[in-house]
């Protein structure tokens, strides 16, 4: 599953004198479990599938003329609009930055989390754990020789303190 997800679940109509009445779409935005919204008029979903099919091949996009500007048409632009967005999720891996700008998204991993840690092996999810080895622990100071009560000499402990101090000593 992608870590983004993107629904559109509402619109309203905007009317100012400056320029005759549009529509504004309010964009859901989850990634990583995280939300945020942005809102977008239909014109900057356009300017966004051009920009977009100089990098993909993006899904056909509503139709940019709409004859009345009635709830039923609008709902179906909005759904249409969702599903463009999704559509582009769902089919690319990696997303264009283009793409997460128009949605607001900053600080995006380019690359899953453990390939950070140094392994690009990705080939099954096992290989990308790390992996944890046994710790030796010393009950008490192991710069020690072992006392001659000992029922048995610590060999590990021997070799360690004569590979450490002294490489060049053969083993008794």
């Amino acid at each position: 599953m992608h870590p983004v997800r993107v629904c559109i679940p509402s619109f309203r109509s905007e009317n100012n004198s400056a320029e005759k009445g549009y529509t504004v779409f309010k964009i859901d935005v989850v990634v990583n479990g995280r939300q945020h919204t942005v809102e977008k008029r239909y014109r900057e979903f356009h300017a966004l599938h051009k920009m977009m099919k100089k990098m993909i091949k993006p899904p056909e996009i509503p139709s940019k003329h709409v004859r009345n500007w009635v709830p039923k048409v609008l709902e179906q632009r909005r759904q249409g609009l969702e599903l463009y967005l999704q559509t582009i999720i769902m089919e690319n891996e990696v997303l264009p930055k283009i793409f997460l700008d128009f949605l607001n998204i900053r600080h995006f991993p380019s690359v899953p989390k453990t390939e950070s840690c140094g392994s690009f092996d990705t080939e099954s999810e096992e290989s990308t754990k790390l992996s944890h080895q046994p710790v030796m622990l010393f009950l008490r100071d192991p710069y020690l020789l072992p006392s001659a009560h000992d029922e048995f000499s610590n060999v590990v402990i021997e070799g360690v303190i004569h590979g450490v101090f002294c490489p060049d000593l053969q083993p008794r």
